[in-house]
């Protein structure tokens, strides 16, 4: 945008912290449910196995919805759009907390996750439109610490909620936040608007139908109890919407995703990789929970607590990754931490109920050092290559197939989760320990195939010249 908007100075101070909380907002909320699922099972009377789809709908809807926010805020101009998210974050929170049974819920974490979607975006975007290059690097970087500490934070404070309160504060503790955030935003935002461009509605409808088809199939052979031929005839018309997108991104000339992004080979190599190898990793906060309360006794507030050192330790191992790449790589850094990411996974299913606890929190802090390693390099190959006009539209690609991925991941432990109990159930096997173990398992597996992917990379990328 040509015409940058000179910022009163009151107003260049705040906006960071307008934004920040925003994000922080967003991340807590997804990370700080998964410790509350139990509790909420019990209250309105479901399986706590079966509860995946309260966070697979959240997911799912920011996967949906991203794709469109930056012509949304094109369209309406940043200040209204993000009042508009806040206040649809806020009242679907409220709408979580008073939810009678599990149905309302889910719709209502739907429409939470439709303000969601727009809140990161275009935040991120204000930020790009009303602050020179020279500042963007501090800028971004300082908005970014919030959603950091929101997976550090969640868990915990989910667990503590629980316990000591009630799982409805989860979503209550919301209301004067946003509250707050519409005050601020409508005080301290511009209203900023870029060059309105055509929007692909079909590639959009095509490309969302494809995504809602195939997590409900895979839904399907958990949570949902649907027959065998339902979910073949979902995932074969999910494919089908995913195909008949593609050939329409071919020719369209301005598709909502680029085609001609594939062609470059380091592009096409992070994304796949990244989607299937955040189908075991994603799937890692919200069967951790599970584990920890329904199968080895432990309180939601201990489970909580479990998670910190997963989420301490990714912030740490993020500065290794750089240096580790510079001189191992992408290639060798990629394939060797994704065996090393599916063997952890996979060890988490020798956990039992005479592992020490110490012991549990250490095997969680490493996995969430290698976890991050494997987030930090897999995002940065996926764009390294690319040039200036394409880098927009292959970020947010990158951005939906790791809200995807991580959905999927959750659908997917899910089914396996239900489907071990049920098999272990028929041969006379009740213990639910046992069906994690082998949940576990499988993800590390499915985890450990994607390391075929990135090995296709080019064996120099990213190493740094002698």
């Amino acid at each position: 945008m040509s015409d940058r908007p000179v910022l009163d100075p009151a107003i260049a101070r705040w906006l960071p912290w307008v934004i920040a909380i925003a994000f922080f907002m967003q991340s807590l909320d997804a990370t700080i449910l998964n410790t509350a699922l139990p509790a909420m099972a019990g209250d309105l009377a479901e399986n706590p196995l079966r509860m995946q789809s309260v966070v697979i709908s959240y997911m799912l809807t920011v996967a949906l919805l991203m794709p469109a926010s930056g012509w949304i805020a094109d369209r309406f101009g940043t200040k209204q759009v993000f009042v508009a998210a806040i206040g649809l974050f806020t009242f679907g929170s409220l709408l979580c907390a008073v939810s009678p049974n599990l149905t309302v819920l889910v719709c209502s974490r739907v429409l939470q996750g439709f303000g969601g979607a727009l809140l990161v975006p275009v935040g991120r975007l204000v930020v790009l439109r009303a602050y020179p290059r020279s500042e963007l690097v501090r800028i971004l970087s300082f908005i970014t610490v919030p959603g950091l500490l929101g997976p550090l934070i969640g868990p915990t404070l989910g667990g503590w909620m629980v316990e000591y309160l009630s799982w409805h504060w989860i979503f209550l503790i919301n209301l004067p936040v946003g509250a707050l955030g519409c005050w601020a935003v409508k005080r301290v935002l511009p209203d900023l608007r870029g060059e309105r461009t055509p929007f692909d509605g079909q590639g959009f409808a095509l490309f969302g139908a494809a995504m809602v088809l195939i997590t409900i199939a895979l839904e399907g052979l958990g949570e949902l109890h649907l027959s065998h031929l339902r979910v073949i005839l979902l995932l074969f018309a999910g494919f089908a919407c995913l195909a008949a997108y593609w050939l329409r991104a071919v020719h369209d000339p301005d598709p909502l995703f680029k085609a001609s992004l594939f062609r470059t080979r380091s592009f096409a190599v992070g994304i796949l990789g990244n989607l299937f190898a955040r189908l075991g990793s994603g799937a890692l906060p919200f069967l951790v929970p599970l584990l920890l309360q329904v199968a080895l006794g432990h309180s939601p507030a201990e489970a909580g607590m479990s998670m910190i050192p997963l989420a301490a330790s990714a912030m740490v191992a993020k500065s290794l990754a750089r240096p580790l790449i510079e001189r191992l790589g992408y290639r060798m850094v990629l394939t060797g931490n994704t065996l090393l990411l599916g063997v952890l996974l996979a060890s988490m299913g020798l956990v039992s109920a005479d592992t020490p606890y110490w012991l549990l929190l250490v095997q969680l802090g490493i996995l969430g050092g290698v976890n991050s390693i494997q987030f930090t390099a897999m995002n940065t190959v996926t764009l390294i290559d690319l040039d200036d006009v394409e880098a927009s539209s292959g970020n947010s690609l990158l951005s939906v197939v790791a809200q995807l991925s991580m959905s999927l991941g959750v659908a997917c432990a899910g089914a396996l989760l239900g489907g071990f109990t049920s098999t272990m159930s028929a041969d006379g096997v009740t213990t639910v320990l046992g069906a994690f173990q082998l949940t576990f398992l499988s993800i590390g597996l499915m985890a450990m195939l994607a390391a075929t992917i990135f090995v296709q990379l080019d064996r120099d990328v990213g190493r740094k010249k002698a």
